[in-house]
């Protein structure tokens, strides 16, 4: 009895209109409890808890009416990779989130409701117990910052700041410079570790008197900064 609720409840060729209800009602209910849960943990925009609720539905569809059909399994893997090309870069844990919810919807559009429920509100569950532990979180990464100058062109930029940062800073790092202004300016931009914190607006004072007083940016450090 108990194993009977894993077992696929498409179990013909053909699927049938209470086959395909239950599993939309199933995709649909548990895909918006998943991005409800995720929300309280992962930083984005409304669209995307949307988008995160709907897609197994929109997977599960997928791989009912597909079937075993070759020809339509490639029309469809085809149509999905043109997306890739429609989509802005996502952070890591909005990709994780998109991918459990797209391994979901294929368990629901094979029919197996439940393992779809479990494999769903249990990745929820393990990835709000991990965010909530203080697992992962190297306290020297913590540290880094991205800093950001502007200079005029005419400022021979190599090694103009090398001894500020010495003062102020227990490490950096070259992270690119590009052309900014029409070309009229650089923006420098560094990965940092302050020697103390509370000297932050004395270190970027002193920058300016260097820059010409153009502006200058500390932001907490990610990868995604490291794009100039």
């Amino acid at each position: 009895m108990f194993d009977s609720i894993y077992q696929s409840t498409i179990t013909t060729a053909q699927i049938t209109s209470s086959q395909f209800f239950i599993m939309a009602a199933a995709a649909i209910v548990t895909g918006f409890i998943y991005a409800w849960l995720i929300s309280f943990k992962i930083r984005s925009k409304k669209r995307f808890f949307i988008v995160t609720a709907i897609v197994p539905f929109v997977v599960a569809a997928v791989i009912t009416f597909v079937n075993g059909n070759i020809g339509a399994g490639v029309a469809i893997g085809g149509a999905f990779s043109l997306i890739r090309f429609r989509s802005a870069q996502g952070s890591a844990d909005e990709i994780a989130a998109i991918l459990i919810a797209m391994g979901s919807g294929i368990a629901f559009g094979m029919g197996y409701i439940a393992y779809g429920v479990i494999i769903m509100l249990g990745m929820a569950a393990v990835f709000l117990v991990l965010s909530m532990l203080p697992i992962f979180e190297h306290k020297s990464m913590s540290e880094e910052r991205m800093l950001r100058i502007t200079i005029p062109e005419s400022l021979e930029y190599s090694g103009a700041f090398d001894d500020t940062f010495k003062h102020y800073l227990k490490s950096y790092e070259n992270a690119g410079v590009k052309t900014t202004g029409m070309g009229s300016m650089f923006r420098l931009s560094f990965k940092i570790v302050m020697k103390d914190p509370a000297e932050e607006k004395e270190f970027i004072d002193e920058l300016r008197t260097r820059n010409g007083n153009l502006e200058i940016s500390v932001l907490p450090y990610t990868e995604q900064q490291n794009q100039l």
